[in-house]
C-alpha cells in the first residue's frame, strides 16, 4: 500500500525515517510500530498494512536509528542503548503529533515498548507485545529446546557454528535455515521481499545488542528482564504469538502470568514472522484488540 506521508525526524544528530500508512479516522486512533532486531528495520513489519485497506486504521512505521532508511556512520558501542530508543519514541510521537495511540510491538519491538510504557503509559491506549520475551534466559532456554528438534547433524553443525563463530559453513547454514523455516521467518530461502529487505538493511546494532545469532546473546540484552515490573503496567495489553513461534507459549506465559488486564491470541501455524504468512489472521486478532479500546 503507498504511503500517504513519509519523511524524517531529526534525532540524536542523525535522522530517523517514518512512513505513515493510511488516513487518521474518527473514533480510531493511529497504531504506532515498532519493530524488532534491534535494527531490523519496518519492512518486514509491512503485512500490517492489510489493517489500513481492511479496516481503516492508521498505521505508523518508522526505522529506529542506526539501521535502515535510519542508518548512521559507525558508533562506538556506547551509542546504543535502551534510553537511546525509548527517547526516539517520544521524540517521533511529539514530531507527529501522536498523543494518543495504541503502541504495537515485535520482538526486540515488544520489549522496547514494554520498557517505554512502564517509564510513562501517557496517551497510550493499549499496549500490543508480540512475540516478545519478557525475560531473555527464557527466550534463550526454550530456542536451545527448539534446536533439539532438529536433526542430530543440523544440530551438531549449529553448535559447532556457535563454538568456532563460522557461521558459513555449508551445513551451518542449511542448519540455519532450517530452524528458520521452522520457528522464525516460517519459510525458506529466498524469502518474501519484506522479509528480505529487513535483513539485507539490519544495521550494526543488532551485534551490539543482540550478538552475533539466535542462540547466544553475548550483547547489551544479555540480561534483558522485566518480569518484575510487569504487574505495574496499567494499560489494556494484548499477547500476540504463533504456536510455531521461537517466543514459544512458555515465553509468553511469563508475560500473560504478570500482567494485568491481559488477552493473548495465539495464532495457529505462525513462526516468529507469521504474519508474513497468515496475515489475515494477525492483523484480525490485533484489529479485535483494538476496537475495544480506542
Amino acid at each position: 500500500m503507498t504511503a500517504l506521508q513519509e519523511g524524517y525526524i531529526d534525532y540524536a544528530g542523525y535522522k530517523t525515517y517514518y512512513k505513515i500508512v493510511g488516513e487518521l479516522k474518527d473514533g480510531m486512533l493511529p497504531l504506532v510500530m515498532l519493530h524488532g532486531g534491534p535494527g531490523s528495520t519496518h519492512y518486514y513489519l509491512e503485512p500490517y498494512e492489510l489493517m489500513a485497506q481492511s479496516y481503516g486504521r492508521q498505521l505508523i512505521f518508522y526505522d529506529q536509528i542506526g539501521c535502515g532508511h535510519s542508518s548512521i556512520p559507525h558508533q562506538d558501542d556506547s551509542f546504543y542503548s535502551y534510553e537511546l530508543w525509548e527517547d526516539e519514541l517520544d521524540v517521533v510521537r511529539e514530531a507527529l503529533g501522536l498523543g494518543e495511540i495504541h503502541l504495537f510491538g515485535h520482538s526486540w519491538g515488544g520489549m522496547l515498548a514494554m520498557m517505554y510504557t512502564l517509564r510513562n503509559d501517557a496517551g497510550i491506549k493499549s499496549l500490543t507485545v508480540a512475540a516478545s520475551p519478557a525475560n531473555i534466559s527464557t527466550w534463550l532456554l526454550e530456542a536451545k529446546r527448539l534446536v533439539g528438534y532438529l536433526p542430530q547433524d543440523m544440530q551438531d553443525a549449529l553448535w559447532e557454528a556457535e563454538r568456532t563463530q563460522h557461521y558459513d559453513a555449508p551445513e551451518a547454514q542449511a542448519a540455519y535455515e532450517e530452524y528458520y523455516m521452522r520457528h522464525v521467518t516460517g519459510e525458506y530461502p529466498p524469502y518474501s521481499p519484506c522479509i528480505q529487505k529487513s535483513f539485507d538493511m539490519t544495521g550494526e546494532c543488532y551485534m551490539v545488542m543482540q550478538g552475533a545469532s539466535e542462540f547466544v546473546v553475548t550483547g547489551k540484552m544479555r540480561d534483558f528482564d522485566v518480569t518484575a515490573d510487569l504487574p505495574q503496567l496499567k494499560v489494556p495489553t494484548l499477547l500476540l504469538s504463533g504456536t510455531a513461534d521461537e517466543a514459544t507459549p512458555l515465553v509468553m506465559k511469563e508475560s500473560f502470568d504478570r500482567i494485568p488486564n491481559c488477552e493473548w491470541a495465539l495464532i495457529s501455524g505462525g513462526a516468529h514472522m507469521g504474519h508474513v504468512q497468515y496475515t489475515k489472521e494477525y492483523c484480525e486478532a490485533l484489529e479485535n484488540f483494538l476496537r475495544k479500546h480506542e
